[in-house]
């Protein structure tokens, strides 16, 4: 079995390109939610729903996140009555958090829920929120010392100002949700997918008891830096790793990772800091890693299992 770490675009096309050469039952995605937000009464879990949206095959293929063929009319009339609309939510995308916020509020877990919409949605791995209990993801900004959530900063800021710190509120309350644990104590391989290390990954390792496991399975654990030739594709990763006195590179995702990460998987243009990495008690390898479509998902997800990340039993792997 393969356990992946997850949160965001990145995430959900690595998923796609695993899908393709190992079974769907194999694959357990633990998704980050202290990206999960509040608006308009509804509760919304952007990365869960942007790799349940992704793996049906229905995710808007313009932005990589939202259903394909949506429309905004609700948002346009919200805001012509003066409403907040800085975060679009589409008509069909609106049904999804409708019915995610009905079963919360009637006392259900959000891992029983992601587990049904997963379903809903035709997916055959299993989605696991990291946790069933809230995390949220602020951050203070470096001009004024406020104190933002994550979606303030990436929507309505666009990720357009300079971060302090980041810290997890509630993470030192939470527990891993169910599976989660089992998932990563027993994989044969651990992935840490080409997601934001500070505000994708570390949300995840800040749970309680995760870090530590990781660290105990090192050996196991594959990561894909998202950071190529010193900058992020999409997002703020490579901001966010230089403002927080971390270095936007292939080698300072490494640094970023060395505690509980015992592979690194880089794009063939930094291929001159493999022994950088490597001095990080890291295995480095090179390969193609911008996913610009299917059979470079695909190929990258060979790649990393065939790293020497797992000792276990080997996956059996398509192609």
């Amino acid at each position: 079995m393969i356990a992946v770490l997850c949160g965001g675009v990145g995430a959900a096309r690595f998923l796609s390109g695993l899908l393709q050469v190992v079974d769907a039952a194999d694959v357990v995605a633990v998704v980050n939610t202290g990206d999960d937000t509040e608006l308009h009464g509804l509760c919304i879990s952007p990365d869960l729903d942007t790799i349940t949206y992704t793996l049906s095959g229905r995710v808007n293929p313009a932005t990589g996140w939202g259903l394909a063929g949506d429309d905004f009319t609700t948002m346009d009339a919200l805001e012509a009555l003066g409403g907040h609309t800085w975060f679009r939510l589409g008509n069909l995308d609106l049904a999804t958090h409708l019915y995610r916020t009905g079963r919360l509020r009637a006392g259900e877990t959000l891992s029983a829920v992601t587990a049904d919409l997963a379903r809903a949605f035709g997916l055959g791995l299993a989605l696991l929120p990291m946790s069933d209990d809230p995390v949220h993801t602020l951050l203070t900004l470096a001009d004024s010392g406020e104190e933002v959530g994550f979606q303030d900063y990436f929507v309505r800021l666009r990720h357009a100002v300079a971060v302090e710190s980041v810290r997890f509120s509630g993470a030192d309350r939470a527990v891993p949700a169910p599976g989660v644990r089992e998932a990563l104590e027993t994989a044969s391989t651990i992935v840490i997918a080409p997601s934001n290390p500070v505000v994708s990954i570390d949300p995840i390792l800040s749970v309680p008891g995760v870090r530590a496991l990781l660290a105990s399975r090192r050996q196991h654990v594959v990561g894909i830096s998202p950071i190529i030739a010193g900058a992020a594709l999409k997002g703020p990763a490579d901001r966010l790793l230089a403002e927080l006195g971390g270095e936007a590179t292939a080698a300072g995702v490494a640094r970023w990772l060395r505690d509980v990460c015992g592979s690194l998987v880089i794009d063939e243009v930094d291929a001159g800091q493999v022994a950088a990495v490597e001095a990080c008690g890291m295995r480095c390898v090179v390969t193609a890693t911008v996913m610009s479509d299917p059979a470079v998902s695909a190929a990258l997800a060979r790649a990393v299992l065939g790293s020497g990340g797992g000792a276990g039993a080997p996956i059996p792997v398509a192609g």
